[in-house]
């Protein structure tokens, strides 16, 4: 008999395994939650440091960036989607042989795009040149040029109203590959290194765990949803779902009367109750990973929250106001000093409860960002985060 599950019981188990639902407790590892999160998206590092302090207690952006910078057990590289994520460093073998094996394409014209043989020769560059050293973009630019050839310098990729040199289409292959991860800033500069050596897993083993480690967090999941967290092709993704189910590593299920997928044997949800639903305010941040990860989007984002929380259907360009687990409004956070004001806009009327828990909320988010937060509800005049 195939298992049925509820949105209500699909979304108090993520909400559980995401720490969102009780909070990890002081002394579990950085890295611990990052890695139950599948990766924490750190193109704005305070986002990055928020999603891990509001899951956890006591951990504030100070234990984030230990953990990047000084004990090394996160690792600031291209992740999921190509955008830049934090990882546990330990689990670089897997996704590193993961990434690489999704089909991709080039967006580029003909003139600007390389080849696979020169795409492989400026990772090898990069590799080489940030062995054991920290270099801004400039330099390794300088680097890659004197390794493979003026081909590679060439002004030819537009971005951002300019052109930028040939070899950076593929700076993030080269953090898939475990060529390049981010150093500390010099200044106001980005720096890049290489992070530590190591052999990276077969990859359709790495594919195959990696469908698991979605599952369990994010799970029931279709192949079209691990498609879209991943930017993977469709196809691709459903032909990688019928060998794992060929094989009884994954089992179909019934998820709000359609077909989706959980880890073979892991169908223990909570009952469908109302005492099983998970109460309560939270706050997520620019592209946390569970607001980019769970679906199905209309039922995460109802109503209103689907018009206002989304940029053209898109996640994570707006913080977001979850309540009883499902997107309820949106917010904003404005640092002065020592001092931020986290506005935040509900979609619908709180309960007296509910609006002394998202004071709290408040408080937590000041200290993740080691700062004394003040409470304002009123509108968000902040449009989406490109």
């Amino acid at each position: 008999m195939t298992v049925r599950i509820t949105w209500t019981q699909a979304s108090a188990r993520r909400l559980e395994r995401q720490f969102l639902a009780t909070s990890a407790k002081p002394g579990v590892p950085v890295a611990d939650v990052v890695a139950t999160m599948l990766g924490a998206h750190a193109q704005v590092l305070s986002a990055a440091e928020l999603s891990v302090g509001v899951r956890t207690e006591g951990t504030t952006r100070s234990h984030v960036r230990e953990a990047l910078w000084e004990d090394r057990s996160l690792v600031k590289t291209h992740g999921p989607r190509g955008t830049v994520h934090l990882l546990p460093t330990a689990e670089l073998p897997l996704w590193c042989a993961a990434l690489p094996a999704v089909p991709a394409g080039s967006g580029f014209a003909a003139d600007v795009r390389v080849t696979e043989e020169q795409a492989g020769q400026i990772v090898a560059a990069i590799g080489d040149a940030l062995d054991g050293v920290c270099l801004t973009v400039d330099e390794l630019s300088e680097e890659v040029v004197a390794r493979t050839g003026a081909w590679a310098g060439d002004l030819v990729m537009p971005a951002f109203q300019t052109l930028w040199p040939r070899w950076r289409q593929v700076l993030h292959r080269a953090g898939w590959s475990g060529a390049l991860c981010f150093g500390p800033n010099r200044g106001r500069k980005v720096t890049y290194t290489r992070p530590p050596h190591f052999d990276p897993l077969p990859a359709e083993d790495a594919v195959r765990t990696l469908v698991r480690r979605y599952l369990h967090a994010y799970g029931p999941g279709t192949p079209a949803w691990f498609a879209k967290w991943l930017a993977a092709p469709g196809g691709w993704s459903s032909a990688v779902f019928g060998r794992m189910a060929e094989a009884g590593e994954i089992e179909e299920v019934d998820f709000e009367g359609a077909a989706a997928w959980v880890v073979a044997g892991d169908t223990e949800f909570p009952g469908d109750g109302g005492r099983d639903r998970v109460r309560g305010v939270r706050l997520l941040p620019y592209f946390d990973a569970y607001g980019i990860a769970a679906q199905p989007r209309e039922l995460l984002f109802p109503g209103a929250a689907y018009r206002r929380a989304l940029a053209g259907g898109q996640a994570g360009n707006f913080p977001l106001l979850l309540v009883d687990g499902v997107v309820a409004g949106v917010w904003h956070q404005r640092r002065r000093g020592r001092r931020t004001t986290v506005t935040v806009e509900p979609l619908r009327p709180l309960t007296a409860w509910q609006e002394r828990e998202l004071g709290e909320r408040v408080e937590r988010v000041g200290e993740v960002l080691e700062a004394e937060a003040e409470l304002v509800v009123g509108e968000v005049t902040v449009g989406p985060h490109a």
